[in-house]
């Protein structure tokens, strides 16, 4: 059983520390899956517009019969809307079948063209992507600052920041409220100690997507963490999710098949020695997995 471990946010709610990531779930799989986590003790679920499935992440969320107080639900702005925060959060609203989130994050800090040729991925006649260029995520954040007031979100966070742009946000005059989290991709071939170190300094809390590397990963399969996971009788996710915990950042491992979901929820506490063996890894592999090329600047630190 999972250890039910939480952290605070800035906002003074708690996020649980272990949570359902449905990025890549296709929605004839999502809804079985976020189903099933809620069922094996899951109370935080992630999910975005971008994804398409959060009609399903709704379904299930209702089927499951947990009051909605009880659940911590995330999602995402995408850049397309950046303009239009709040109207984006009613459709996603509507798509969930929810009142509102707990937490509302700028997905990426890439303002796109609202009515470019694709509500997605609107591109230009070369190719490049269609960007919106008299627009940036320090307009969309003036905006956001509203939202929890209206109710229909709890906290507001971005996804993606990196320090540079963090600092451009936090310094920025029309920054009145401190994001509450920053999901970013984060594991042992990428522990992001610079963008650690920041965050923690000015309140944010950091949550890990593909906190297992990625699926079939070579991560999960380094000596350091089988060598961990057969000494405590656990598996190589599981210390791997431990390990992002340990270091006081939410995490969202993603599976669809139900035995993944139920044993990736058996987390343990890992002690010191075998924290500091995991925080090596990256010094031989240092890897980013999620990189998509946005046609401007988005990881501005170096990858540690």
């Amino acid at each position: 059983m999972a250890t039910g471990r939480h952290f605070q946010l800035n906002t003074g709610h708690k996020i649980p520390a272990l949570g359902l990531g449905t990025w890549q779930s296709a929605p004839n799989e999502v809804y079985e899956a976020v189903l099933t986590a809620i069922k094996a003790g899951y109370r935080h679920i992630d999910t975005a517009w971008i994804y398409g499935n959060e009609a399903e992440v709704g379904q299930a969320i209702k089927d499951s019969g947990i009051p909605r107080d009880e659940l911590f639900v995330t999602t995402k702005l995408w850049g397309t809307s950046h303009r239009i925060p709040e109207k984006a959060l009613d459709i996603s609203l509507e798509l969930l079948g929810l009142d509102y989130v707990d937490l509302y994050l700028i997905h990426w800090p890439v303002s796109m063209n609202e009515h470019g040729n694709d509500p997605r991925f609107p591109s230009l006649p070369d190719g490049s992507r269609d960007l919106d260029k008299d627009w940036d995520f320090v307009k969309t954040w003036e905006i956001m600052q509203k939202l929890p007031a209206t109710g229909k979100t709890r906290a507001i966070g971005v996804s993606n920041f990196s320090t540079v742009n963090l600092e451009k946000l936090l310094t920025a005059p029309t920054t009145k409220v401190v994001p509450a989290v920053n999901q970013v991709e984060l594991h042992p071939y990428l522990p992001q100690h610079k963008l650690f170190k920041y965050t923690k300094e000015k309140g944010i809390h950091m949550t890990a997507y593909s906190p297992l590397g990625s699926t079939n990963a070579p991560l999960q399969k380094e000596a350091v963490v089988q060598a961990i996971a057969a000494k405590l009788k656990k598996t190589a996710p599981q210390i791997l999710i431990s390990w992002g915990i340990s270091r006081g950042t939410s995490v969202l491992p993603k599976s669809v098949t139900a035995e993944r979901i139920i044993s990736n929820f058996e987390d343990v506490v890992l002690d010191e020695a075998d924290i500091a063996a995991i925080d090596l890894i990256y010094k031989t592999t240092n890897k980013r997995i999620v990189a998509p090329n946005w046609g401007i600047e988005v990881f501005h630190d170096n990858e540690e």
